[in-house]
């Protein structure tokens, strides 16, 4: 029991690290730059403790539960030889990894705010809420079939690059034609559609794929997930726009 609150803070330790290059940036601008007392300091502060710790429990929870379940299943699923089992695997992973990634729920929402109250002055709530929702759900589609796909590809031995390169003229070529606002918001979208929770998930199906399949390297086949997962979200984003133009 010791040992694990040692780890803890070790871990808070570290993140308190990771998150003081930002504080310290805020605090520089709040006291050169602007000049001026911060407002709300206490409730500030403490709202720093609160992410703090709760990045931590975050982290740590899923690298107790979420992380090795997944790899389980994926590796179970890899000796079955079954490789319809392992597409719904992917995609069901990539679907649900993603629509519980708070980094797009956060691109999500404020998109949907700047979009509807750019649409009418009052901004209407529920519509924002809706969009917020389609958005999340139509990203979380596209990274479910991007992870399958990817899937498909260490299967099968094809280069990553095979996707990559067309993927992203395909996305150039959209951004370019699409006179929507929705066409800014697919790049925000498809990076923070991967982040901290599916990420460590797909680099874990990948490279733990690429390692059971024989004559796979799990440098060069296994990664390349979190590229497509990336890009998958941008391209279908682009085409809604499309549409809705």
């Amino acid at each position: 029991m010791q040992g694990t609150f040692i780890a803890l803070l070790r871990e808070i330790g570290r993140n308190f690290r990771d998150l003081l290059p930002i504080l310290c940036v805020v605090a520089l601008f709040q006291l050169v730059v602007i000049r001026e007392p911060m407002p709300d300091l206490e409730r500030r502060i403490g709202g720093a403790i609160f992410a703090l710790v709760g990045l931590t429990l975050f982290v740590r929870g899923l690298s107790m539960s979420i992380f090795p379940l997944g790899e389980g299943m994926a590796d179970w699923l890899a000796r079955r030889g079954s490789l319809t089992l392992l597409l719904g695997f992917g995609f069901a992973l990539g679907f649900g990894s993603t629509v519980a990634e708070p980094a797009l729920s956060a691109v999500a929402d404020q998109a949907a705010l700047a979009l509807t109250n750019a649409e009418a002055a009052d901004g209407d709530d529920g519509q924002a809420a809706r969009f917020s929702l389609f958005l999340r759900y139509t990203v979380a589609i596209a990274v479910g079939i991007a992870v399958a796909v990817g899937v498909l590809r260490i299967v099968k031995g094809w280069p990553i690059t095979w996707f990559v390169l067309p993927g992203y003229a395909l996305a150039t070529i959209l951004a370019l034609i699409s006179q929507s606002a929705l066409s800014t918001v697919a790049f925000d979208a498809g990076a923070a559609a991967t982040s901290a929770i599916n990420i460590p998930l797909m680099l874990a199906l990948g490279v733990g794929l690429a390692a059971m399949i024989r004559g796979r390297n799990p440098l060069l086949d296994g990664f390349g997930l979190v590229a497509l997962a990336s890009l998958t979200p941008m391209v279908v984003v682009l085409l809604f726009s499309l549409v809705l133009e």
